[in-house]
C-alpha cells in the first residue's frame, strides 16, 4: 500500500482534490465550467483514441456527440425510458452507426477519410436543424428532465437534483473512460493502434489487419464520445442542433492537439485549461479565435507533443541537470 502510494501519489493527490471541488467551488458559474470540461474530457479522450493512438483524423466526432445527445433526449422524452437505460442504449445504437460509417470511410486513408467524417459531420448537423418532427429543429428538445434516483438499500436514494450530484456523476463517468481507455491503450490491441499510426504498410506487412484495427478504435471512440453526448443532455436539461456542430469537433480536436496526444493525461488537461481560458477571455468576443490560433502556432513549432509534452521535456531536463550536479 505504501509502495503504491510513492508511486501513484500524483494521481491519489488529483483524484482526492477532484473528489472535493464542490466544497472548494467559489461560486456557481465556475463550479459549471468545471463540470462541463469534466465532460469534455470524455469527449476529447474519446478523440484522442482515434487520431492520437490510431492515426486517424476524424473530424465527425461532434456529429457522434449530437447524435448521442438527441439519443438520449428522445428516449427519455417521448419513449418515457430512464436515464439508465437510454444512456447505454443510445451510446451503443451511435456505435453501430459509427460501424456502419468507418465500414465504408475507413477504406480512404489519410485527408480523404478526414474530408469524409467533415461532410458526414454537416450532413448530420443539418438533419438535425431541419427534421423538425423528429428532432425539434431550431428549437431542439427540453423538459426531458434528471436522470432517476438511485435506491440504496438501508441508505436511501442517489437523486441528481443540482450541481454537485451531476457533477460527481460525470466524474465518475469520466474516471470509467479513463480506465478503459488505459487499459485498452497499454494492452496488445492498444499496441496494434500505435502500429497503424505510426507506420501501417509496415503494420500490414507484420500481419496486423490494419482496416479491423482502425474500425474497432473508430466504434470504441464513438462509443465514448455518444455517452458524453447523452450526458451533456441530461446536464443541460436541454438540447438543440448546436450539440452536432462542427464547433463542437474542433473544439476536442484542440483539446487533444494542445493538450498532447497519445497521452491519457493531455486530452483532460486540455479539456481544462482551454475552457477556463476562454472564460476568462470572453471580453474579447469573436477575437478569441485569433488568439486560440496563434496558441495552437506556437504549441505546433514549438511543443508538437503539446503541453504534456512540453512538462515532460521540462521534468527530463531539470532530472538531468539534478543527475548532473
Amino acid at each position: 500500500m505504501i509502495r503504491l502510494f510513492k508511486e501513484k501519489w500524483f494521481y491519489i493527490v488529483l483524484l482526492l482534490i477532484a473528489l472535493a471541488v464542490p466544497f472548494i467551488m467559489p461560486n456557481r458559474y465556475f463550479f459549471q465550467v468545471i463540470i462541463t470540461c469534466c465532460l469534455f474530457s470524455i469527449g476529447a479522450l474519446s478523440m484522442n483514441l482515434i487520431l492520437g493512438y490510431t492515426g486517424q483524423a476524424s473530424l465527425a466526432h461532434g456529429a457522434f456527440f449530437g447524435i448521442g445527445a438527441y439519443g438520449v433526449a428522445m428516449l427519455m422524452q417521448n419513449l418515457g425510458w430512464s436515464f439508465w437505460i437510454a444512456l447505454p442504449l443510445s451510446a451503443m445504437m451511435t456505435a453501430f452507426i459509427g460501424f456502419l460509417v468507418g465500414f465504408l470511410a475507413l477504406r480512404t486513408r489519410g485527408a480523404y477519410f478526414a474530408i469524409t467524417t467533415l461532410c458526414l459531420g454537416e450532413i448530420v448537423g443539418l438533419v438535425i436543424s431541419n427534421w423538425t418532427e423528429f428532432t425539434g429543429g431550431a428549437n431542439g428538445i427540453n423538459g426531458y428532465g434528471d436522470p432517476g434516483a438511485i435506491p440504496l438499500p438501508f441508505i436511501g436514494q442517489i437523486t441528481f437534483e443540482g450541481q454537485t450530484p451531476k457533477y460527481y456523476l460525470i466524474l465518475v463517468f469520466l474516471l470509467f473512460t479513463i480506465f478503459i481507455m488505459y487499459r485498452l491503450v497499454n494492452s496488445l490491441k492498444g499496441l496494434t493502434f500505435l502500429a497503424c499510426a505510426t507506420n501501417e504498410l509496415l503494420a500490414e506487412a507484420v500481419g496486423i489487419n490494419t482496416f479491423k484495427t482502425k474500425l474497432l478504435s473508430f466504434v470504441v471512440s464513438i462509443f465514448f464520445v455518444s455517452m458524453a453526448g447523452g450526458l451533456y443532455a441530461v446536464l443541460l436539461g436541454s438540447i438543440s442542433p448546436g450539440a452536432a456542430s462542427l464547433g463542437i469537433t474542433f473544439n476536442f480536436l484542440l483539446f487533444v492537439l494542445l493538450g498532447g496526444a497519445t497521452t491519457l493525461v493531455g486530452p483532460v488537461l486540455g479539456s481544462f485549461v482551454l475552457p477556463v481560458l476562454q472564460e476568462n477571455l470572453a471580453f474579447l468576443a469573436e477575437y478569441q479565435m485569433i488568439f486560440f490560433g496563434a496558441l495552437l502556432v506556437f504549441v505546433v513549432i514549438y511543443a508538437p507533443k503539446g503541453f504534456m509534452g512540453a512538462i515532460t521535456a521540462l521534468r527530463s531536463r531539470l532530472h538531468r541537470k539534478k543527475v548532473g550536479a
